[in-house]
């Protein structure tokens, strides 16, 4: 009986334990689960179905077009909602490299500004012509060619001067009695630049001279050319023009953001594509005082001594200004892993070292020192950040419906920040590019008719407009976008499918939106259109010359769907 009584206490303990530790384990796994629930939760991300770009931290309705937000898929592979992963493939053929971050203490470059040779105007001459007269011969004939100083360089028949000499044999004969009047006559051919030996000759022999020859009054090369052989001249008018190459200007373009770290006297060292091993020395001689209004520039100039004729006006040289050298205990940056839309900056992050995951950082900009960026907020020091292949990184984050340079900010549609991004182009390329733009309406309308032979041949002929396009003064985020147009006309003019040239097609019409949108005064207007279906259902610009619509995507299976989003020229 007691044995029996111990053997119930005993059973009775045991359970109470064993019910004690199963309880608190279920409690525990429940107070797990819902922290586990809460987490994630409190990460998960709504967005749109129809614009992937909106990504709200609570339901509700997209701001686009007004559907309910649904929630975003959550990655299988442990990424955050704005991450993405390239391949290590895909990353070799980019060229994609990553750069860790540090603080620098002490930041002192070299200021690079790029610029051309010109002719030291300073240094540049007229010849005139010294009395009326027909140009019987020019031995002056082209530009570029050399003169010496007393070289023969033309004759002129001149009834005046042929008249003139009546009035020397008559006064000849009465320099005896008369002196001062033989004097003046003299006097009168030397205003006229006839040397005392002709006019010698001319007594002696009795005989009128017809032509006259004009000297040249000074040594160089010939840079302009005003008159032809059998044109009149009149006295005091320009027969030509000399350059004295032995010295010239090298003439570059400060923007605004620079003008604080020039001055006069500075030194620089410029250097050319002509001789990669050759630097030449100068110091700043001259800062235009009035900025251009229109490329937000001015004329920063140094003058260099060109004995040795190296030198061609007109050739593209680049200087690094010395002398640069400011305190900064920021974060420094090279300027290449920097996207800037007009609005923001970007840079991509590489957060874990050992996986080829990034994700999009807006940053703030500090002042830009050299080819480098200093860093107000945005990046931390010891971050790794993609320095080469940024675009390439920016086209796999759209592709993967992430956020992207075109669609950083969840109230901006990626077309609406294509057109909002603001760039400085030079007159001359925005001359140029709009002389493209009639070729590429030709290749639209290719794509509008479905013609694949017909927009292969079209993206050719477009390929061969721009790359008559000079881009040695091309840079950042212009020569970005212009060599992304010319490697997808190069890929749309390879392909013989027609779904492989409209997917080129949109990302050329995304970068060559940007670019056209910053031409001032194109006349007639263009209109920037765009198809909301088109790119798989995530939306496609093109360019137009019309407000019609005749949609270049899908072409007669929706010929009219898209819309006029914006108007540029006006």
């Amino acid at each position: 009986m007691n044995k029996s009584i111990v053997y119930i206490v005993l059973a009775a303990i045991v359970g109470l334990g064993l019910g004690y530790v199963l309880f608190n384990a279920a409690e525990e796994q429940q107070d797990t689960a819902e922290e586990s629930h809460n987490h994630e939760n409190a990460s998960q991300m709504w967005t749109c179905s129809m614009h992937p770009q909106i990504m709200r931290e609570e339901p509700g309705d997209c701001p686009i077009c007004g559907m309910d937000l649904i929630p975003a898929e959550s990655s299988s592979d442990g990424l955050t909602v704005n991450q993405f992963k390239m391949t290590e493939n895909a990353l070799a053929l980019a060229n994609i490299q990553t750069t860790v971050v540090g603080n620098s203490n002490a930041a002192s470059e070299a200021l690079t500004l790029s610029g051309k040779i010109a002719v030291n105007e300073d240094e540049t001459a007229t010849q005139p012509a010294h009395f009326d007269g027909r140009v019987e011969r020019l031995m002056v004939s082209s530009v570029g060619q050399e003169v010496r100083k007393g070289q023969e360089v033309a004759t002129i028949y001149s009834p005046e001067l042929v008249a003139a000499q009546q009035e020397l044999f008559t006064a000849a004969k009465l320099k005896g009695s008369q002196p001062k009047l033989y004097a003046a006559v003299r006097n009168k051919f030397k205003n006229w630049m006839i040397s005392d030996a002709l006019l010698d000759q001319i007594e002696e022999t009795g005989k009128t001279v017809t032509r006259f020859p004009i000297y040249a009054s000074f040594s160089g090369v010939v840079s302009e050319i005003s008159v032809n052989e059998g044109a009149h001249v009149m006295d005091g008018n320009p027969i030509f023009k000399v350059a004295d190459l032995s010295t010239v200007w090298a003439e570059f373009d400060a923007y605004e953001s620079q003008i604080n770290q020039l001055k006069k006297g500075q030194s620089i060292r410029i250097s050319s594509n002509a001789y990669p091993n050759k630097i030449f020395d100068a110091e700043i001689s001259f800062i235009d005082p009035v900025l251009n209004t229109q490329t937000r520039t001015v004329t920063v100039r140094a003058t260099l001594n060109n004995a040795e004729d190296l030198l061609k006006p007109g050739m593209f040289v680049e200087a690094k200004v010395t002398g640069v050298s400011k305190e900064n205990s920021g974060l420094m940056v090279p300027a290449s892993a920097v996207m800037w839309t007009g609005e923001r900056s970007l840079v991509y992050v590489k957060p874990n070292a050992n996986t080829s995951v990034f994700e999009m950082r807006e940053v703030t900009l500090g002042e830009k020192i050299g080819d480098s960026y200093s860093i107000v907020s945005g990046l931390n020091n010891g971050e790794e950040i993609v320095t080469n292949g940024t675009f390439t990184v920016d086209a796999a984050a759209q592709l993967s419906g992430k956020k992207s340079m075109m669609n950083a900010t969840s109230e901006t549609t990626s077309d609406e920040a294509t057109v909002a991004m603001k760039m400085q182009l030079s007159t001359d390329f925005q001359n140029q590019l709009k002389d493209a733009l009639e070729v590429y309406m030709v290749l639209k309308d290719a794509f509008v008719a479905s013609e694949v032979e017909q927009i292969s041949s079209a993206a050719a002929d477009l390929k061969d407009k721009l790359q008559a396009i000079p881009t040695e003064a091309l840079e950042g985020m212009v020569k970005s976008h212009f060599e992304m147009i010319q490697r997808k006309l190069e890929a749309i003019s390879a392909s013989d499918t027609l779904e492989e040239q409209r997917a080129a097609f949109v990302i050329l019409n995304e970068n060559m939106a940007v670019l056209v949108n910053n031409i001032s005064g194109i006349a007639p207007d263009l209109y920037l259109q765009r198809c909301p279906m088109a790119n798989n259902s995530k939306g496609a610009v093109w360019l137009s010359s019309s407000s019609e619509i005749r949609n270049p995507y899908y072409g007669d299976a929706m010929l009219t769907c898209g819309s006029v989003i914006d108007t540029l020229g006006l």
